[in-house]
């Protein structure tokens, strides 16, 4: 089992920068692909980035403006946002799943999700 609690929202204006950060339990988050996804009001759940052991993956959306990092001692992933647009406004969840193959954007991929921090980029 394990517990993910995400942090580091807020709002903030267009342009600006916001990192959210993904506390894990347990002492295996090392062996966990971890994943941020995010859903805006009437919007499906998606795809935001994912990071296995050092290899990363990022939605075409934000490609270039966010980088997902971790710091396996710390049981933490992370989401430096930058250049932030208002329709990056959304709630944002943080993801776990053993490290395993196949795409990393499928949400049914992954087996545990934390509560979700708002985002709210104002223009």
């Amino acid at each position: 089992q394990v517990q993910l609690v995400e942090s580091g929202g807020g709002l903030v204006q267009a342009g600006g920068s916001l990192r959210l950060s993904c506390a894990a339990s347990g002492r295996t988050f090392s062996s966990y692909t971890m994943g941020w996804f995010r859903q805006a009001p009437g919007k499906e759940r998606e795809f935001v980035a994912a990071i296995e052991l050092t290899s990363t993956v990022y939605a075409d959306s934000v490609r270039g403006r966010f980088t997902i990092s971790r710091d396996n001692a710390k049981n933490t992933v992370y989401l430096q946002m930058d250049s932030l647009k208002p329709e990056d406004t959304a709630v944002y969840y943080c993801a776990a799943v053993p490290h395993s193959t196949g795409p990393l954007s499928p949400a049914f991929k992954y087996d545990y999700w934390g509560q979700g921090t708002q985002v709210t980029v104002s223009s």
